[in-house]
């Protein structure tokens, strides 16, 4: 049976509630602001001594909760050799990708064509691969980085619901992050497709780009935007380079091709991660495919 927690998110006009929340981390309002952020950082013990700013020197909710870090506060593993973490977190799973199948918790699964928009052609690429996915919490740095160098190929946005994502939520919820409301972005790299999808959650439907801003949602529409036939230069990072944030908070999920990746010895559900560090290390093959 569900718990009152799932029941209610089940019954909650989550959209709506997203919207209020938006509006309310929008807010210039040096009284509502500072009284948002004085609140946060005491209830999930922030630590800011790593922020780029202080305190009281930001000009809304959501500008504080996407902060900066200071310089060096995040080192990069050897991004030549090694998959680089995303983002601050938490694993919340991690493991191959079985018969397109991609394993949410115990019990729990949902397909790559789900996750990545109904691409079947796609998700075909991935069948064998390896995938992870990250859970970042509201005390966490909300800056997505990129785990490896590549040029963004496409993106698809794909309208949903606005479930949490937390633990309980995911052991609980059918096929919660292709349920939820998510932007898939793929990029080609010297180690193959590689997609990393930031999925949105119950107040946290807020995504931005660092080429495009903020994702506007588009109704019920799917909308995927073509990169490398543009005709234009299509945006190309280096290995740990920002690609994203949440305005509130969400999960990071990365999906690998087949014979590319070998995750890190302990590496489990619920590790804490850090952006920049190691997860694991490329194989020969993806490194033959590098030097192609």
């Amino acid at each position: 049976m569900s718990s009152p927690f799932i029941w209610l998110q089940h019954i909650a006009p989550q959209h709506l509630l997203t919207r209020i929340a938006g509006k309310l981390a929008r807010s210039e309002s040096p009284w509502l602001r500072d009284r948002m952020i004085r609140r946060f950082i005491k209830t999930y013990n922030v630590d800011m001594a790593q922020a780029d700013r202080p305190e009281g020197a930001y000009r809304s909710f959501n500008d504080f909760f996407t902060r900066a870090l200071k310089p060096g506060s995040r080192p990069l593993a050897d991004g030549l050799q090694r998959v680089l973490c995303p983002a601050d977190g938490a694993v919340s799973q991690l493991g191959k990708i079985k018969q397109g199948r991609i394993v949410q918790a115990k019990g729990q699964s949902y397909t790559a064509a789900e996750l990545l928009g109904g691409d079947e052609k796609l998700a075909k690429k991935f069948d064998g691969g390896s995938f992870i996915t990250i859970y970042l919490s509201p005390s966490d740095y909300h800056r997505v980085h990129m785990p490896v160098a590549g040029t963004l190929d496409h993106t698809t946005y794909i309208p949903g619901d606005l479930f949490s994502v937390n633990t309980a939520t995911a052991q609980s919820v059918p096929r919660l992050f292709s349920r939820n409301e998510r932007l898939s972005c793929v990029f080609d790299t010297p180690r193959g497709a590689v997609a990393s999808v930031m999925v949105g959650a119950m107040i946290v439907a807020s995504i931005e780009t660092v080429w495009g801003g903020l994702v506007q949602p588009h109704g019920k529409k799917v909308l995927r935007t073509d990169f490398a036939q543009s005709g234009e230069d299509a945006p190309s990072f280096a290995a740990g380079d920002e690609m994203g944030r949440f305005l509130l908070g969400s999960t990071v999920i990365l999906l690998f091709e087949p014979g590319t990746v070998e995750w890190s010895e302990g590496l489990e559900p619920l590790t804490v991660v850090r952006m920049g560090q190691s997860l694991g290390k490329f194989t020969r093959q993806a490194a033959e495919n590098a030097s192609a």
